[in-house]
């Protein structure tokens, strides 16, 4: 897997060498699906010659021959694949810096071209927001840096550090930790093909974060390129903006080059299990009742989370009332005596069987949960499955009633094919303070919860696509009595668009004044003690983004309040 992959990235990447000669500005525009005007012919026609005045040679404009493959290589969702996402609006062009002064120029011919940017680490923004634009941006010029190719991991086990550029997929990263030193590991999410850049940006969130918090909150220092090529450490930056790049979502403060991680002791031990069971709606809806009161409360070391399946067999059933089956996705940092004992006693109910569990390495349990063969798999890029999908997601933080969850279970069952995944908080998660980072969801929230729909065939919603969207925004209606409210909260890395976005003003962003977002800034303003008042202007999602106030500790808290709120 790892060779076929870099085979695929060196025939790409020769190919976009080999294009010696680059399409006139009215092709890139017709290829971009946008309309030529005259701004966006001259900006088309300054991008490559800037870019090659500075060196960069590694880019691709719409149209030329190798555009269609590096822009889909990262792609993960297929509504925003080419050429079946024809609605969508393309970048001008695709951009692959080799590192820090290449990443530098990028972002500077893009300003002087007057693109907007759009960064990508690993393509898996549930929305696509990495490499396209859509809703009040549909008509915006952009172009996309694609970090791919600055993806080193330069590990340092005496320090217990790792300097680890954006492009790293998290396989890179765990590969690298685990190769560095066994007992050293990085807590982050399960897929290897997600992007460490965007990953960390918004939070960051995984199967050891009971234990270790998330992927942000063990960022010790980031090396940021601002919307003006400065390149900023912690130092530089200053501490507002380095809270900020922790869990605000990426694009909206810079592009990160690179993070300082700190890495964490594992045991040599750890142990996986994912048992499956099966039974009446009843049977399963006390199941899943009982562990909302075992999951978050476990002891640190211990990770337990549900997957339930939408739609199914059980769909056939007229009284939606026919079998329906849960899955657990366990782990445990130690042996299996560790999880029997603590199982048995804490969930009697799920019955779990010492055979169920296998002892390994925690880089193999990475493997494992990534649904992968090997630990070198880890460093491959390529996805083995790419589907068309639509997420959103919930905070739970009071247990929903057994008849509620029979009646959810029974709910899902009438829904196309999908899955609800209940991933556990508490532990460490609930002892970080909530002014820590920008991701607020801590003491308090039970468990969060994903929905997703998928489907074959047919991009931007055809196949089926746009009713089983629709099917899942009725699903995200019918929970709101069981989530959090006042603000109804939701995962930023989970990104949903169904929530709002921010307006343009020409072709940089910034936010409505009924935004909640804005809202929360000027209400942390009012109360602000100022005691730094340097604007720093940063951002790579614009050529022009307005310029950030440093926040103190009482915009912070505001900020917190409202980042996620659903209006009604």
């Amino acid at each position: 897997m790892r060779d076929t992959t870099i085979l695929l990235l060196a025939l790409l990447l020769a190919l976009l060498s080999s294009s010696s000669t680059w399409p006139p500005p009215s092709t890139v525009c017709a290829a971009a699906g946008q309309h030529c005007d005259g701004d966006m012919a001259a900006a088309a026609g300054s991008l490559p010659s800037c870019l090659l005045a500075a060196g960069v040679r590694n880019f691709s404009l719409a149209g030329s021959p190798a555009y269609d493959a590096l822009l889909n290589f990262s792609i993960q969702n297929l509504r925003f694949a080419l050429p079946a996402a024809g609605a969508v609006p393309r970048p001008a062009a695709v951009v692959l810096p080799r590192g820090r002064s290449e990443l530098t120029s990028a972002v500077l011919c893009a300003r002087h071209a007057s693109l907007r940017i759009r960064v990508r680490s690993g393509g898996h923004s549930y929305e696509g927001l990495s490499y396209t634009v859509g809703g009040d941006d549909a008509r915006t010029h952009f172009v996309v840096i694609d970090l791919m190719r600055m993806n080193r991991v330069r590990v340092d086990a005496a320090s217990a550090t790792a300097w680890v550029e954006s492009g790293a997929t998290l396989g890179e990263i765990y590969y690298a930790v685990a190769s560095s030193s066994s007992s050293l590991a990085f807590p982050a999410g399960s897929c290897s093909t997600v992007g460490a850049g965007g990953h960390i940006s918004g939070g960051g969130f995984g199967l050891l974060s009971r234990k270790f918090k998330l992927a942000a909150d063990n960022v010790l220092d980031a090396i940021l390129v601002d919307a003006d090529g400065r390149v900023l450490d912690r130092s530089s930056m200053g501490e507002d903006v380095f809270w900020a790049i922790r869990g605000d979502g990426g694009g909206s403060w810079g592009v990160v080059y690179a993070w300082k991680l700190r890495l964490v002791q594992v045991p040599n031990t750890v142990t996986a299990f994912t048992p499956t069971r099966t039974g009446s709606v009843d049977a399963i809806a006390g199941l899943v009742h009982r562990w909302q009161f075992v999951g978050p409360a476990l002891p640190d070391e211990f990770y337990l989370s549900v997957f339930l399946t939408i739609g199914g067999a059980s769909s056939s059933s007229p009284s939606r009332d026919g079998n329906v089956t849960v899955s657990f996705t366990g782990l445990v940092l130690g042996p299996k005596e560790l999880a029997m004992s603590v199982l048995s006693e804490r969930f009697p109910e799920l019955g779990l069987a010492e055979a169920e569990m296998s002892e390994m390495s925690w880089v193999e349990s990475a493997a494992r949960y990534a649904r992968l063969s090997t630990t070198e798999e880890l460093t491959s890029r390529a996805s083995r499955t790419k589907h068309y999908a639509k997420s959103k997601s919930d905070y739970v933080r009071s247990p929903i009633a057994r008849a509620a969850v029979a009646a959810i279970l029974r709910y899902l069952a009438g829904g196309p094919a999908g899955y609800v995944i209940l991933d556990p908080y508490g532990g460490a998660m609930a002892r970080a303070g909530s002014a820590d980072t920008p991701f607020p969801h801590r003491a308090g929230n039970l468990y969060s919860v994903q929905y997703g729909v998928t489907w074959e065939g047919g991009g931007g919603g055809g196949g089926g696509g746009e009713a089983r969207m629709a099917w899942l925004r009725t699903l995200y209606a019918y929970m709101a009595p069981h989530v959090s409210k006042n603000p109804r909260a939701a995962y930023v890395n989970y990104v949903d668009l169904d929530l709002g976005t921010n307006a343009l003003a020409g072709n940089a962003s910034s936010s409505s004044s009924s935004s909640p977002v804005s809202r929360a800034r000027q209400h942390g303003r009012r109360g602000a003690r100022r005691t730094s008042r340097r604007r720093t202007s940063t951002g790579s999602s614009g050529p022009r983004r307005s310029s950030i106030v440093p926040m103190s500790s009482a915009m912070r808290r505001a900020f917190h309040r409202y980042k996620y709120r659903v209006e009604s």
